[in-house]
């Protein structure tokens, strides 16, 4: 189980809004049920099998280009644990338990 954060950015694209891009970026993402997303402000976290998130960040990536970007630029950040299971919901309950 991986968490990995990507973002994917059309560069020279005619116009500085990119909410169509990330809507087209996220029917990719949608498509693979056996992986949990959650979109934020700044980009997207992934949680699943490494190697099918790798694989479903490639088509997303490949999707911008399919919707005439001419250069992509993504970002990725991996947390990979291997000694316990890690989801986005216990770390963010983790996180508020020590708030409280």
């Amino acid at each position: 189980m991986a968490l990995v954060e990507v973002t994917i950015v059309p560069l020279g694209s005619e116009s500085t809004s990119l909410s169509s891009y990330v809507a087209d970026v996220h029917k990719v993402l949608e498509k693979e049920k056996d992986l949990k997303h959650m979109l934020t402000p700044m980009g997207t976290i992934i949680e699943g099998e490494l190697d099918l998130i790798l694989k479903t960040i490639k088509q997303m990536h490949e999707s911008v280009f399919e919707n005439g970007a001419m250069r992509v630029s993504t970002s990725i950040k991996i947390d990979d644990r291997r000694d316990k299971v890690g989801t986005m919901k216990q770390k963010i309950e983790s996180v508020e338990n020590k708030l409280k």
